[in-house]
């Protein structure tokens, strides 16, 4: 009898034990781990995916921007989803984000989630996961995304302006990525996400249109054809960062920088400076560049990730509780 008490007794320290680890790995440090939501809804992921799908089947332009939304979001504050609430003096009515879109996509996957499971998936990591689909719809190799985010109760506006700009060099960059624990490498691989990003005329107009002379290190045949889709008279137009593949996650943005055919100063830099040029050669190889890019991506959606006690889930994406 004795001896089956101890083993009960066992049995139970084994399982708070357990209990205590699960607790440990779900919630301190970053707190995130693949299948997070595996048996408090299981279904999340695949919706996040379909209605992805759905939104871009209508509007295929849609994948670069919902990519470009998580890494900003990301990059102020973390990633906890404070760029998706709206209101005055907001991230999200910051000038660098005043052009984000794909708002739709996540608000109807979390729309879809809650009625599934009310108050259980985070827009965090709703968004991170969008993220990872708008690459693998678009060509692009799968990854496996933690989750566990909560979702952050602060969204301030100016903070949005410390966010990597078209004209940043690429020391400027460099110190805005290794703020963020990201080195050198993983610079050029997001850089890479370009390849289905687009960007206003007036984001690097004083390229081409200079009274001074254009920017040397555009290839001189490419300026008609810049200048073309891109008139003076509207700067607001948007145009592909990866001329005439806009909608394949593939390497010809790198080709495009090795031919002085990158659109912004912040892209073309990269070849052009010792300290990345390599990294540019190195991913002009497509099987490297989809691997890597995934990796960088995890790395990324780690960055300042709430969790426990210090965000929320939020009923509607564009609102605080």
């Amino acid at each position: 009898m004795e001896g089956g008490l101890w083993k009960k007794e066992l049995v139970l320290r084994f399982v708070v034990l357990a209990v205590a680890v699960v607790n440990t790995v779900q919630w301190n440090g970053e707190g995130t781990r693949v299948g997070f939501y595996s048996s408090t809804c299981p279904r999340a992921e695949s919706i996040v995916r379909s209605t992805v799908e759905s939104h871009l089947r209508s509007d295929p332009t849609l994948a670069g921007p919902i990519l470009r939304m998580h890494f900003h979001d990301c990059f102020v504050r973390g990633c906890d989803a404070s760029v998706l609430i709206a209101g005055a003096g907001t991230e999200r009515t910051a000038g660098p984000n005043l052009s984000l879109r794909g708002f739709d996509a996540i608000d109807d996957a979390k729309a879809k989630i809650e009625a599934l499971c009310p108050g259980v998936v985070s827009c965090a990591d709703i968004l991170s996961l969008a993220a990872r689909d708008s690459v693998v719809l678009s060509g692009g190799l799968s990854w496996q995304v933690p989750t566990g985010r909560k979702d952050g109760r602060v969204s301030i506006g100016s903070e949005a302006l410390t966010l990597p700009g078209p004209n940043d060099t690429v020391a400027t960059q460099k110190d805005k990525f290794s703020n963020k624990g990201l080195n050198t490498e993983d610079l050029v691989i997001l850089a890479g996400g370009h390849t289905i990003g687009t960007s206003a005329c007036r984001s690097f107009a004083d390229r081409i249109y200079n009274p001074n002379g254009t920017d040397p290190s555009i290839d001189p045949s490419f300026l008609p054809f810049l200048r073309q889709i891109c008139p003076q008279t509207q700067p607001t137009k948007r145009v592909a960062l990866d001329t005439g593949s806009q909608f394949k996650f593939d390497t010809s943005y790198f080709a495009h920088l090795v031919r002085g055919r990158g659109i912004l100063r912040s892209d073309q830099v990269l070849w052009t400076d010792a300290s990345t040029r390599g990294f540019v050669q190195k991913y002009l190889a497509t099987g490297p560049f989809k691997v890597q890019f995934g990796k960088s991506m995890i790395k990324v959606s780690n960055i300042g990730v709430k969790t426990g006690s210090q965000g929320e889930i939020r009923k509607i994406c564009s609102a605080i509780n």
